[in-house]
Parts: structure tokens; sequence; C-alpha cells
């Protein structure tokens, strides 16, 4: 597993629309971590796959009504059995954060990269999720080196009035005692 050019080469890769360039000069210096699922609490399903991708059919499950029409996407969603998709090449601006702030700093999308986990707030994620977030924390460290243990959050920290994710479900310990 590697990342060249901004590519995770062991990632099944799913080109979205839904990202910009960053603004010139944009220093790569945040991981946030989400978690997603659908329809809510769901998983297996390829529903991820289609919101990020602009596909998602509101006939499908009435919860994507209020959210078909987003253009959101993530860089990387690491699925409950550790397969990993990548969305957004890590040099382009995802659109996983939203209205945020971290440290001062307003529009995260503009500095940050975004990794979706599989999952909801309140069900433990997997052993491969955790395994795989590793993994691929530990590349990006080394390919953006701006990212270190203290700019790794979650979406919660970023926009606190808004969002809860990843949830009490993630071990954050775990996770930061990996790296």
């Amino acid at each position: 597993m590697t990342i060249f050019d901004g590519i995770l080469s062991s990632a099944k890769q799913l080109a979205s629309t839904h990202f910009n360039q960053r603004p010139s000069g944009a220093d790569i210096s945040l991981l946030v971590i989400h978690n997603i699922s659908l329809p809510p609490g769901q998983f297996g399903g390829k529903y991820v796959e289609k919101f990020f991708l602009g596909k998602l059919n509101i006939a499908d499950d009435e919860s994507f009504r209020d959210i078909a029409n987003l253009k959101v996407s993530a860089h990387l969603v690491i699925k409950r059995d550790g397969q990993v998709l990548q969305f957004v090449n890590f040099n382009d601006r995802a659109w996983h954060a939203g209205v945020s702030n971290f440290s001062g700093r307003e529009n995260c999308n503009d500095f940050s990269i975004g990794i979706e986990l599989e999952g909801t707030d309140d069900i433990d994620y997997t052993d491969h999720q955790y395994r795989q977030l590793s993994l691929i924390t530990k590349l990006l460290m080394i390919a953006y080196p701006k990212i270190a243990r203290d700019r790794i959050c979650g979406h919660c920290d970023i926009a606190p009035t808004r969002k809860t994710d990843p949830g009490a479900s993630f071990d954050w310990k775990r996770y930061k005692q990996s790296l």
C-alpha cells in the first residue's frame, strides 16, 4: 500500500465529481474522521458509493429524499470488511466537512483529508476498519507531514453544533495508540 500523486494504491477508485481544487498554497494539514451509513444504520450496500457519485435514487429509500441532491464526497470510505474506496484524490478538495473550524481556521475542506468509516455513532467499528485506518493514517502522515497526531480529529470536533461523528463508538485511544 502506497500513496503516489494523491492516490492510495490499494483503494478501489471511484471518481466523484463532488470536489474541486484546493486554494492556491493550501497546506494539507488535517485528517478528519467521519462515519456514514445509508440507509441510516444499514451497512454493506452500494448507497454510500451512489451518494458520493451523485447517483442516489430517492425512490430506493424514504431517507434519501433529504440528501439525494446534496453534493458531498470524501477522499476515502473504509467499509466494514476493510475494503477501501477512494472518491477524490488527496491533493484535491473533497466536500466532506461543510461549515467547519479547526483551531480558529475555517473551511476545513481547504486543508483537510476526509475519511468516512462505514458505521454509526453507536455501533462499534470493526477490527478491519481500525487496521486499515491506522495503516492509511501512517501513510498520510508520511505523504503529508503537516498531518500530525494532534491534527487528527472527528467531524464532531470541527462542526460541533452540527455533527456527532464518528461518535461514542469510535475508540480514539485504540486508534491513536496504533499510530
